[in-house]
């Protein structure tokens, strides 16, 4: 089972690129940040928990983000593998996913790091949120704390991958095309 970790900052392309991943590879694509809008559009409990953090830029806290994923993998009986879209953030929820996936005999196969610059990422997101009408993505100020909370919270996971040898670095700066063709060039020779 191909199982895959698509990683990087908040606008960095991961959404954009796990659907083309998702057609090529025929995999399960699991975004926390889907995850959480379809918690939150249906009021659950843990939706409304996730939102009060999320509308002030912070991190949903791992617990959380954890159950909400759990089910969705457990939802899917055969799959060919998983993206993870956004999870893990911390070393805490990668390690609670290793736990999680070894408890059904499977394993993250290697994780894809998109990295793109800090300027570049605030005006993607923000020109993304004019056009969603998504209200956290049009505030700069809450733009900027989610990198900055990327950056502090999530960055080190690339040193937890990088010790698993699971690690491949990949410029998400371009055009979607290339990038695309990067990531498939690494899932390709994984």
């Amino acid at each position: 089972m191909l199982n895959i970790v698509l990683f990087g900052p908040p606008g960095a392309g991961k959404g954009t690129q796990a659907e083309k991943l998702v057609k090529k590879y025929q995999l399960v694509h699991l975004s926390t940040g889907d995850i959480f809008r379809a918690n939150i559009k249906n009021s659950t409990e843990l939706g409304n928990l996730a939102k009060s953090y999320m509308d002030k830029g912070e991190l949903v806290p791992d617990e959380v983000t954890i159950k909400m994923l759990e089910s969705e993998v457990n939802k899917h009986s055969n799959p060919k593998g998983f993206i993870f879209d956004g999870f893990p953030r911390t070393t805490v929820q990668a390690q609670a996913l290793d736990r999680f996936l070894s408890g059904k005999s499977l394993s993250i196969k290697m994780t894809l790091a998109l990295e793109v610059e800090e300027e570049e990422l605030t005006k993607r997101i923000i020109l993304r949120g004019k056009e969603s009408g998504r209200v956290d993505d049009q505030n700069e100020s809450i733009v900027r704390n989610r990198v900055r909370e990327y950056n502090n919270k999530t960055a080190p996971l690339k040193e937890f991958y990088r010790k698993q040898d699971k690690l491949r670095i990949i410029n998400g700066f371009g055009n979607i095309d290339e990038i695309f063709s990067s990531l498939c060039k690494e899932m390709d020779n994984g």
